[in-house]
């Protein structure tokens, strides 16, 4: 094996914070002068990039992190769509374990620490023979299992992916719990440290809940709800805080506006977007982020002309107010390189709850 340090970060399941923990461990290890390596070994989410598919958080590490590797290495398997039902039928013949260990090889070769990044949760990729706790064994990678905030389910599910990733013979060093919401439930980390400790897992860290990492930027907005842009721009780093619906009188629509927020209204009447305007003229940073005009109706040119010279991103969409509102709430929302205010705060909120050198010295570092 190669004398890089290895950790493999797992998760119970999708959108625990595995890329969040990914991108701010890398940071941290980095920031201690050490050479760093990236690897996602089973992609499900991928990008084309000059012709490579690779999975996006491959894509993501390698653009924050200016990482040399080809993506190719760092993302050795994706599963575009048909890929499982082929490989079962025998039309796949590559060698995904061969793919992976290559590839390690490759990206560990001169590195002090590789970071691996599952996907899912321990049992993912076994239709294809490449699941995350078969890949943590046969690259003997310590797992560190990151799970979302609450208390029954995340043990109940630390507990049950520890016993795969066990059974394939890979040690796990214990769990970190994202998105801890710590001045609404300060008791939360000494409860789940006592809880895990039942179980013989470490508590790692507990990472605070952050609004800005959690919510949807302008770009992302634009991006899933498909409509036309009226007004200003769908920047990436421009990202919500709140969302106010508008369906009340405007001296009480006003009261709901706070910081970054996102108003969502139907495209007449009128008087509401002229309020959110108003509201915005003497508010730094901007009380008003952005307007979505549902329904379809396009409001006047006089309304449209002011949103234009106030530069508000406003965005027109053909669904009602209630189902616009609930896309903007379902989008999944990922760091990508162009956040550069998302990625400084997860390297912030990471390097400040992870004990990175106590990791280091467990490992050999």
């Amino acid at each position: 094996m190669s004398a890089a340090l290895r950790i493999y970060l797992a998760a119970t399941g999708q959108n625990r914070g595995k890329t969040t923990t990914s991108l701010g461990l890398l940071a941290a290890l980095r920031a201690r002068g050490l050479k760093i390596g990236f690897l996602k070994p089973v992609g499900q989410r991928y990008l084309v990039v000059d012709g490579t598919r690779a999975d996006e958080d491959a894509v993501l590490m390698s653009e924050v992190f200016g990482l040399p590797d080809a993506l190719n290495d760092m993302s050795p398997v994706t599963l575009p769509r048909r890929f499982t039902t082929d490989y079962i039928m025998g039309r796949i013949t590559e060698d995904l374990e061969a793919a992976v260990r290559t590839a390690h090889a490759r990206v560990a070769d001169g590195r002090d620490v590789v970071v691996l990044e599952g996907t899912g949760h321990a049992g993912v990729g076994a239709v294809v023979g490449v699941s995350n706790a078969k890949v943590a064994g046969m690259l003997e990678a310590p797992v560190i299992i990151v799970a979302e905030a609450g208390i029954g389910r995340p043990i109940d599910e630390i507990v049950l992916n520890r016993a795969l990733f066990e059974r394939h013979g890979a040690r796990v060093l214990g769990a970190i719990v994202n998105k801890v919401n710590l001045d609404a439930h300060p008791e939360l980390p000494d409860v789940l440290r006592r809880g895990l400790a039942q179980h013989g897992v470490e508590l790692l860290a507990c990472i605070p809940y952050s609004g800005l990492l959690a919510n949807p930027s302008l770009e992302l907005i634009a991006t899933h709800l498909g409509g036309e842009l009226l007004a200003g721009s769908p920047m990436p780093n421009e990202t919500i805080g709140w969302m106010a619906i508008g369906a009340m009188h405007p001296e009480h629509f006003i009261g709901h506006l706070r910081e970054r927020t996102l108003v969502i209204t139907p495209g007449d009447p009128e008087d509401l977007v002229f309020a959110a305007l108003d509201v915005n003229r003497d508010a730094v940073p901007p009380r008003v982020i952005g307007v979505v005009l549902t329904g379809g109706i396009r409001p006047s040119e006089r309304a449209v002309d002011a949103l234009r010279a106030a530069d508000v991103f406003t965005y027109l969409v053909p669904t009602d107010t209630y189902r616009t509102a609930q896309a903007v709430d379902e989008i999944l929302v990922k760091p990508h390189a162009t956040d550069t205010e998302k990625v400084a705060t997860i390297v912030n909120l990471v390097g400040g709850s992870l004990d990175v050198d106590g990791l280091l010295a467990r490992l050999g570092g």
